[in-house]
């Protein structure tokens, strides 16, 4: 932990890589997934695979699974990490929502404060007690006969990128887990403001939590690739319209009108090289460890104020390369 109590943390690569990291500091591990990664096997690997740090999806499909089906893979962990598990959703594209899962993702925002009542439910149930949920798109009304419930508390994040959803994670859930695209400005000018907004209407007795990826490459024998790799990172990202009010935000339409033409024809050579540097400054911490600390130290609040993942980039990054850019970001601790 450092003095300003921000925790770092890692998206996970092993135990391997985690016993290092841990002996090294790092508080926190996360895990994704796509098509070829769940989120909670991951993170039964995680809680077998550690035994300080905290762990928890960062994040996992909201509306792929059933409320039940969320909490009932947390309580299974639990039974290896008590008291070490978050629980981070993202809403998904509406596209992959409709065509990848098959389920209904319209009203996304009110469906993840529905989502998170519902699993808060499961999570909460005492043993001998019906669990009863009546929202608008789930209702639970379930009789458990078997001994096998009780209530725990697992902090439960989520992905809010825009206002309306960071709103929603401090009304309803515990906090946010940010894109690894948040900048200093972003945090401060809409994410915190309307995390701000819906914890006074919560009228929460604690701040909402600040958890995020940050592009992190660094290689002290390589430092130009690291940095062109997280420059190709941020590139990727921002080919996705969804952010557009991102990119307005920060006066980038034209940096980003370029990256997305480069995309188009695959350039990926030049999708980098349309990463300013002024974008990558704001956005990742890469090059030489020296210059990652510096980078660290420079950020300061622009970061993730609870846990801060230090996330490889992973956007035409081999698996071996992303594991040295993972010890590697232990040299900035």
């Amino acid at each position: 932990m450092t003095a300003t109590g921000r925790r770092y943390g890692l998206p996970w690569r092993g135990a391997e890589v985690a016993r290092a990291a841990e002996a090294a500091g790092i508080a926190a591990f996360c895990s994704g997934e796509f098509v070829d990664h769940e989120a909670f096997s991951t993170l039964a690997e995680m809680a077998l695979g550690t035994t300080t740090a905290q762990i928890g999806p960062g994040i996992a499909y909201a509306f792929a699974r059933t409320p039940y089906a969320h909490a009932s893979a947390v309580r299974g962990v639990w039974r290896h990490a008590a008291g070490r598990l978050f629980l981070g959703l993202g809403s998904g594209a509406f596209t992959i929502n409709r065509d990848w899962f098959g389920v209904a993702a319209d009203r996304p925002v009110a469906r993840m404060e529905d989502l998170v009542g519902a699993i808060r439910a499961w999570l909460h149930a005492e043993n001998g007690e019906p669990v009863r949920y009546d929202g608008e798109f789930y209702r639970v009304d379930a009789k458990v006969g078997a001994p096998v419930l009780g209530r725990i508390e697992v902090p439960i994040l989520v992905g809010g990128f825009n206002k309306l959803m960071a709103t929603a994670a401090a009304r309803t859930a515990d906090g946010v887990i940010a894109h690894g695209l948040f900048t200093g400005s972003w945090w401060d000018e809409v994410v915190r403001p309307a995390m701000a907004r819906g914890a006074a209407r919560a009228e929460r007795e604690s701040d909402p939590l600040e958890y995020g990826w940050v592009i992190t490459a660094i290689d002290d024998d390589d430092p130009e690739r690291a940095v062109n790799d997280a420059r190709r990172m941020i590139a990727f990202y921002l080919t996705v319209k969804t952010y557009d009010p991102y990119v307005e935000h920060h006066g980038w339409t034209a940096q980003v009108a370029e990256i997305r033409e480069a995309f188009a024809r695959r350039d990926t050579d030049a999708m980098a090289k349309a990463v300013t540097d002024d974008m990558l400054e704001a956005i990742a911490v890469c090059g030489t460890t020296a210059e990652g600390r510096a980078t660290l130290a420079r950020r300061g609040e622009t970061l993730p104020r609870d846990v801060a993942f230090l996330a490889p980039p992973s956007f035409l990054v081999s698996e071996r390369r992303g594991q040295r850019y993972a010890t590697a970001s232990l040299g900035l601790l």
